[in-house]
């Protein structure tokens, strides 16, 4: 089994930066990817950024993610980050991270993000 954990989430103004952070562990093999969604009171979840394993690390970004978040990760540490500046109330959501290992994926609990305007 393999745990995530989301942290880094908070109440910033509009116009701010937070990072998040998802560090993995447990029975870890090989991760092909790991991502971050996000979801909104009364939306459906949806997808922020993914980064995925090998390949230089090539990433992927929702069309409101381009320009101001910026997905990383230290594969040494099981960790992805997410860095999001220039934040927008809309940003407002609980954010969750998404590890994929081999055929499997596994979910955090998710971290708040606020953004007050």
């Amino acid at each position: 089994q393999v745990q995530v954990v989301e942290s880094g989430g908070g109440l910033v103004q509009a116009g701010g930066s937070l990072r998040l952070s998802c560090a993995a562990s447990g029975a870890i093999v090989l991760i092909n990817s790991m991502a971050w969604y996000r979801q909104a009171p009364g939306k459906q979840r949806e997808l922020v950024a993914v980064i995925i394993s090998g390949g230089g690390g090539t990433t992927t970004y929702a069309d409101f993610a381009k320009g101001r978040f910026t997905i990383s990760r230290d594969s040494a540490k099981n960790t992805a980050y997410l860095q999001m500046n220039d934040l927008k109330p809309e940003d407002t959501a609980v954010y969750y991270c998404n590890v994929v290992q081999i055929t499997k994926d596994y979910w955090g609990r998710g971290t708040q993000v606020t953004v007050s305007s």
